[in-house]
């Protein structure tokens, strides 16, 4: 009874919040998803994706892509989106013209991804590892070297990653591919081999970004140090955010502040422009669409310690609305004003 005069009361009184409130704008529309390769941005389109249901869009099963395939996809209007855009990071990965046909939408998060390399604390205590310039060093090699070519071994990135072609080209401009060698298996394979390695008393020597599970698993300042590289030399897609290259405050750094050789990034959804033209509502919600590193860095952790089921990332984000009910509304509330 009471949700009958709720609804005579919003005609007979006009007001377009109450109008707005009934809307499911996205009833009858099918909506491609896209996601990353790296399950760290899993939960970002987990919960994206249940904003566009609510709204009352049909959403696929997401495609797990790389990132050039992604921005190729996404140009062609074969997906419609994802949240796992790194900018300027990605920058060097889109294809000639792509804004001309996709765009990027708000900020999942705003300068949130931080990235650079970490080693553990206690050798770089040891042997006074400021930056990776250090490794050209004999005893610094040698300590770290784990399958015995003569050079240290770096858990880096793999093929196709932006981290990939950053972390080559550090390697070139610095002379140091004759002392580390990049070990490009899957991420979490080469993190969980490192992480066991540092537990049995082994050397760790790893790239990593936040928000990530890896600084939740080995501490900055307690575990691991972030340290430097020998100079800012931008790639030719990083040089737009060199600023951005050097950075203050950051907790268990061997100096402050610290050139950490990539720029810090955005973190954005990048969409499709005819499907943004087309669903007003979806894109406004993404736009509104904003989390803070603890959120995505404690979800990160609870997957990496076993709950990375889509059966368990969906309980977190059903826990993460619970939470959070308040913001959620008011983005539904944004993007169902938006359809009007």
């Amino acid at each position: 009874m009471r949700r009958i005069l709720g609804v005579l009361l919003c005609f007979i009184l006009m007001t377009t919040s109450c109008l707005a409130m009934d809307k499911t704008p996205g009833k009858g529309i099918t909506v491609k998803p896209a996601r990353a390769t790296w399950n760290t941005g899993f939960f970002q389109e987990a919960l994206i994706r249940r904003g566009l249901e609510e709204l009352g869009y049909t959403v696929k099963k997401p495609k797990d892509l790389q990132n050039p395939i992604f921005y190729k996809s996404v140009a062609l209007g074969d997906v419609d989106y994802w949240a796992n855009g790194w900018f300027p990071n990605h920058d060097s990965q889109l294809p000639k013209n792509f804004y001309d046909k996709a765009e990027k939408v708000g900020y999942v998060v705003k300068a949130g991804g931080l990235q650079g390399y970490l080693v553990s604390k206690k050798l770089v205590e040891k042997y006074n590892i400021k930056s990776l310039e250090d490794f050209k060093r004999p005893e610094v090699k040698k300590a770290f070297d784990q399958n015995g070519d003569g050079k240290a071994d770096l858990t880096a990135c793999p093929p196709g990653w932006g981290c990939e072609n950053v972390i080559g080209h550090h390697l070139k401009v610095y002379g140091l591919e004759d002392h580390i060698t990049p070990v490009k298996a899957s991420y979490e394979a080469g993190m969980a081999a490192a992480i066991g390695a540092y537990k049995a008393g082994g050397p760790v020597f790893f790239y990593t970004w936040t928000p990530n599970w890896t600084v939740f698993k080995l501490k900055p300042g307690k575990d691991v140090m972030w340290i430097n590289v020998p100079e800012i030399m931008p790639t030719a897609a990083q040089a737009p955010g060199e600023d951005r290259m050097t950075v203050s405050d950051v907790e268990g750094a061997v100096s402050d502040p610290i050139k950490l050789g990539f720029v810090v990034s955005d973190i954005q959804i990048v969409a499709n422009k005819k499907f943004t033209a087309a669903n007003p509502a979806a894109r406004k919600f993404m736009e509104e669409f904003k989390l803070t590193l603890n959120d995505i860095s404690a979800q990160n952790t609870r997957m990496n310690e076993g709950e990375k089921s889509d059966k368990d990332i969906a309980k977190h984000v059903d826990e993460w609305i619970a939470n959070n009910q308040e913001k959620w509304n008011s983005w539904l509330k944004a993007a169902r004003m938006a359809a009007k």
